[in-house]
């Protein structure tokens, strides 16, 4: 069964990075998506095993996003600088793994791990 990831980044080259780690760790990449649109309109065409979700993109916060995968069940991590993503991008944060920026590939795969 393959491991699929929906992917949710706003900085292109942080995207690639992070696409091209996972995919060498055997994920399916959904994405990247760097808006809550285009993430939202992804999860309508299939929902993903997991999420990596920024938390600020650019001029607004993944909040929407975490809800929608959350009310479908599906697990997600965060990856963000912040050292309180919910403080942020809403309750709906609160509990979720949290990879941090810059991201490490030990971090990230720990936090994907939990999922």
């Amino acid at each position: 069964m393959s491991r699929t990831i929906l992917v949710v980044e706003d900085d292109f080259l942080v995207a690639l990075d992070i696409t091209q780690l996972l995919e060498s760790h055997g994920w399916v990449v959904i994405g990247p998506a760097p808006s809550v649109k285009v993430a939202l309109d992804l999860l309508d065409a299939g929902l993903p095993s997991a999420a990596l979700l920024d938390v600020n993109l650019g001029k607004e916060m993944v909040t929407p996003v975490a809800e929608a995968l959350k009310l479908a069940g599906v697990p997600f991590a965060v990856a963000s600088a912040y050292e309180k993503p919910e403080q942020f991008g809403g309750p709906v944060l609160t509990g979720a793994p949290t990879v941090g920026k810059p991201i490490k590939e030990r971090r990230l795969l720990a936090a994907l791990a939990q999922l």
